[in-house]
């Protein structure tokens, strides 16, 4: 099942963000940002908080929207699900794209409504022809509501479904095929799920093509020991670990430069602290921009 080389040519524009680092926006934040305009390259949110028609968190994100680009990242829309996608959720999205016009709009490969229910998490799929089939249909009806091309993310997972039949970058890579989306390759999680299932993050990261990554993210996770054995915790609560880290180098050196997130969504620090997060990764887009310019150069 895996999708044609055809059918995965660029289907990326040039980046609508700066191929340097940005900061997911927090409330604490906002004010700090707007005095002191620091040098960060974008900004993200996460769109559901923001989908009102007024008051004060949309007025913040409306005023820094004018001095910074702003990628707007679901988690509520579930296009995972069986059922039908949310219609007022969809509308609701629409009506923020519109209003802050931002370089990315993202969802998740993951599900969480059932029967209605909402659930508190991004639940993995289980990798097979069908959920394959229900979730590039929710992606396409997403762009079409939208007029736009959206980044699909990779999960953290923690179990696997015994059924399941193709492995996530493979899923991953059809989806791409057959809704025309682009990913969000999520570092850390790569690395969670490696270490939680066992396989290699470098040959997992190696199958994504360069040219369908719109976005990275980067952020940290914490350990926790269940029945002896040491699970990774996909928490955004802490400063990105040096083995992520490498694996971000490894990625760059491939790829070339790309927008980046630092995302930090619980035990928030200063923003100083975020902002030296994002200096490590524009550090290292520099200097692997300027390795491929020494190859071309002597080539």
């Amino acid at each position: 099942m895996a999708p044609t080389a055809q059918s995965l040519a660029s289907p990326i524009p040039s980046s609508p963000l700066p191929n340097r680092a940005g900061i997911g926006l927090k409330a604490q934040h906002y004010q700090e940002i707007l005095d002191t305009q620091p040098n960060i390259g974008w900004l993200e949110v996460h769109s559901e908080n923001y989908m009102c028609t007024g008051g004060p968190t949309l007025k913040w994100l409306t005023a820094l929207r004018e001095r910074y680009p702003v990628s707007l990242h679901g988690v509520g829309m579930s296009l995972g699900s069986a059922g039908p996608l949310d219609q007022a959720h969809i509308k609701r999205l629409v009506d923020l794209d519109r209003r802050i016009e931002p370089g990315w709009v993202s969802e998740h490969l993951s599900w969480s409504i059932a029967d209605g229910v909402y659930l508190n998490d991004l639940i993995a799929l289980p990798y097979t022809a069908e959920s394959l089939d229900v979730f590039s249909a929710h992606v396409r009806e997403m762009q079409d509501a939208l007029n736009r091309q959206v980044l699909i993310e990779n999960p953290s997972s923690y179990l696997r479904y015994e059924h399941s039949v193709i492995s996530e970058p493979e899923f991953l890579l059809n989806v791409v095929s057959q809704s025309g989306c682009g990913v969000l390759l999520d570092v850390n999680n790569v690395y969670v799920s490696a270490h939680n299932h066992g396989f290699d993050p470098v040959a997992y990261l190696d199958q994504i093509p360069a040219h369908l990554i719109g976005e990275i993210h980067m952020a940290g996770h914490s350990q926790t020991v269940i029945d002896g054995r040491t699970i990774r915790i996909d928490d955004h609560g802490s400063p990105i670990c040096g083995e992520v880290w490498a694996l971000y180098e490894h990625l760059i050196k491939r790829t070339g430069p790309k927008p980046t997130l630092i995302e930090w969504d619980t035990n928030i620090p200063a923003l100083d602290v975020l902002l030296g997060e994002a200096a490590k990764a524009d550090a290292i887009m520099t200097l692997c921009g300027q390795r491929e310019t020494h190859r071309a150069c002597i080539g």
